[in-house]
């Protein structure tokens, strides 16, 4: 199945010049989104991978089929706030500014050998943040899953020292 063909792109969104790649066309489609899910679990596998953990909030979407197609659980990293008990956060940069993301302290064990898994990256800055938690919290990073890859932003650069995996490419805007 040619994954590539059920992303939308949408000219001049959330600003002239940039061309969103809308994944809402390949997750309305149970037989594609079951298949991405499968692709990026069994590359995954034969690390034996003990959780996967994803990012708010299409990371929940596509984690949440990949730990179900590992039998693994699943640990959400979500924004700033918006988890209820102790956690530990990160920053990191956008265009204009910095965000943070959170996990709670107590959600990955030492050792634990983690799965991130996103929708996309681009250039890298939440996914960074995320290893970096869960490194922080003691975890093993087994492996960084991704549906889009804009590899012209040269984001996966900066997970380099990982097994990285990413379904889609796109070369250029």
């Amino acid at each position: 199945m040619d994954l590539k063909t059920l992303i939308r792109s949408v000219p001049d969104f959330p600003k002239k010049g940039i061309v969103f790649r809308d994944i809402t066309t390949l997750l309305r489609n149970g037989p594609a989104l079951e298949e991405a899910c499968a692709r990026i679990a069994d590359h995954f596998r034969p690390k034996k991978p003990d959780v996967v953990v994803g990012v708010e909030a299409r990371g929940f979407i596509l984690g949440t089929g990949v730990a179900l197609k590992l039998g693994v659980g699943f640990i959400p990293i979500r924004k700033k706030g918006k988890l209820p008990h102790r956690t530990h956060r990160e920053e990191y940069a956008l265009e204009y500014g910095v965000d943070v993301i959170e996990m709670h302290t107590d959600a990955v064990e030492p050792g634990q050998k983690c799965l991130l898994v996103e929708d996309l990256i681009a250039t890298g800055g939440t996914a960074h943040a995320a290893v970096r938690l869960i490194e922080k919290s003691g975890g093993v990073v087994a492996g960084c899953g991704f549906l889009i890859d804009l590899a012209f932003l040269k984001g996966a650069q900066k997970l380099a020292k990982y097994d990285v995996l990413s379904l889609i490419t796109y070369d250029s805007e």
